[in-house]
């Protein structure tokens, strides 16, 4: 059994496509006439500096993991049995089996990212070696009404998020509590935290202009860490942007109907370091 992984934000890099835009002009073309400016050129050259800007991120790693998995499927002999992606990948996800159409998905991304990155006063923070439980006791023991969990992306690799004040405060008790490192993330807001809530709304708003096929294979969602429900996409989708990223629960979920083989779709190899602590049990 295998499913196909497509990365979310922190897998860009300068650079990434230079082997891909000649190879699919159309979808390159198609890209540009939504966005109004040139993917490749903000992929290859990031000229003005634009790349970690979340409303130019996740165009760019949504159009990056498409090409990729265009490429993909000129060697693929058989199709995976799952589909998930992380945050902005499950985009990616949903593509691949079918719901909506490139065009239809960039414009999803480029309205979220929009969205996302009005949030201001946001922080987010990833806290390596300690579990979620600890962390959990330390937000509670605290007191901390604007800090959740946004990301359990392995079982000792977790990421806060919340008011910029309330996190840094947050960051320091985690390293009074042991964790092997504390790394503040370089966003402009609290993604997949309660913060969200009024993007999340916005965009639920704007999903209900659109309308959703049926997955024509198994799409792992971020929210439940199971496949997604056909008569829920939209609300799923919404939920998303205000929701932990359950990613270690996903996997072993995966694991767990015999996914043996990870295969990541874009660029980096972020999530395949993560799969390996997953299965590890760090």
């Amino acid at each position: 059994m295998s499913a196909y992984i497509f990365p979310g934000q922190g897998s860009q890099e300068k650079g990434m496509g230079q082997d891909l835009f000649h190879k699919f002009p159309e979808m390159t073309a198609e890209a540009d006439e939504i966005l109004g400016y040139s993917i490749e050129t903000l992929c290859l050259n990031d000229p003005h500096q634009q790349l970690n800007q979340t409303q130019f991120t996740q165009p760019a790693l949504y159009v990056m993991n498409a090409l990729s998995y265009r490429d993909r499927l000129r060697t693929q002999v058989k199709p995976p049995n799952f589909l998930i992606g992380h945050s902005l990948g499950e985009y990616n996800a949903l593509l691949a089996a079918e719901v909506f159409d490139f065009a239809t998905g960039l414009k999803l991304v480029k309205k979220r990212g929009e969205l996302m990155s009005e949030a201001a006063n946001g922080a987010m923070a990833a806290i390596i070696g300690l579990k979620a439980d600890a962390i959990l006791s330390i937000l509670e023991k605290n007191d901390f009404k604007k800090v959740a969990i946004a990301n359990y992306n392995s079982h000792t690799q977790i990421v806060i998020s919340g008011e910029r004040n309330e996190v840094a405060k947050a960051q320091v008790l985690c390293e009074q509590a042991a964790a092997m490192m504390v790394v503040p993330l370089k966003v402009s807001g609290a993604f997949h935290s309660p913060l969200m809530e009024n993007a999340q709304n916005a965009f639920e708003d704007f999903l209900n202009q659109y309308q959703f096929a049926l997955p024509t294979m198994p799409v792992i969602s971020n929210v439940t860490a199971k496949p997604y429900r056909v008569n829920e996409i939209k609300k799923t989708l919404a939920q998303q942007i205000s929701n932990p990223v359950r990613w270690t629960e996903s996997i072993e979920y995966l694991m767990s109907q015999g996914v043996a083989n990870f295969e990541e779709i874009g660029p980096g190899k972020v999530l395949t370091g993560l799969i390996r602590r997953i299965q590890s049990g760090k």
